[in-house]
């Protein structure tokens, strides 16, 4: 054998090797390589996504108590139940602001007369609640105010803003949600002197119906102000289990 011959079986013995290598060693862990790499890639991508989950959550959590204390203002318009002395006292607020004197209520639009101050009223509204057209209950109520004509005419302005849609189409609420039937104003006879003259004063009547959520149905159906019904702050916080049907909420149609 020549030594051009041994040179040529000494470079393919070479060769041999190499591909030996390629073969046992570096092609298996290039193909590792390559499946780390799609792994990779795949993890990034849940990454991605989870971080995008969290930023939604933490700005709906950020949200939830603006959201929750807009529900418990609303609760002022239309409440789980009667709350009569809640809108005598309303009521009384209002005129004492309008230096106008809250004559009487009457439930159920007739009879059942009483004071601002009684409570016969209360129990004469739970008798007479009827249910309305959109689900809620009805209480009628006959209202008497007296003082003069600018005076009843603000306090009567202010009941009717009790609760109102902005022009933004949002809902502002500062009392119980109050639809007026009717307005009538007389003289106010001269009271104590038997005369019976009219006086400068006027008595103001309005007819109007407060609404009550129907029986069953809640304001935030199950949510606290800690989070929503079900979740696992809320359980933790009350040590209730979590339902996967919460109470029905109640759907307010203008």
């Amino acid at each position: 054998m020549t030594g051009r011959d041994r040179i040529v079986v000494v470079g393919v013995a070479a060769l041999a090797v190499l591909a030996a290598v390629w073969l046992l060693a570096v092609a298996p862990e290039r193909e590792k390589a390559s499946k780390l790499a799609t792994e990779v890639s795949a993890a990034q991508a849940q990454l991605a996504s989870a971080e995008s989950q969290l930023a939604s959550a933490s700005a709906a959590q950020a949200q939830y108590q603006t959201a929750y204390a807009s529900i418990v203002r609303l609760g002022k318009a239309v409440p789980a139940d009667q709350e009569t002395p809640s809108l005598i006292y309303q009521l009384a607020q209002a005129t004492g602001q309008k230096n106008v004197e809250f004559a009487s209520i009457t439930a159920g639009g007739a009879g059942g007369t009483s004071s601002a101050s009684g409570t016969s009223a209360a129990a004469s509204a739970a008798a007479t609640a009827t249910t309305a057209g959109g689900g809620f209950k009805q209480m009628p109520f006959t209202f008497v105010f007296n003082g003069g004509f600018e005076n009843l005419y603000n306090l009567f302005q202010q009941l009717d803003g009790f609760a109102l849609r902005t022009t933004s189409g949002g809902l502002q609420v500062s009392g119980r949600l109050l639809t007026v039937q009717s307005v009538k104003l007389a003289p106010a006879t001269t009271s104590g002197t038997g005369s019976g003259k009219p006086s400068e004063q006027l008595s103001g009547t309005i007819t109007a119906t407060a609404y009550v959520l129907p029986a069953g149905q809640t304001l935030t159906g199950g949510a606290t102000s800690t989070g929503p019904a079900g979740t696992a702050t809320q359980t933790a916080s009350t040590g209730a289990s979590s339902s996967p049907n919460p109470p029905a909420v109640a759907q307010v149609t203008p």
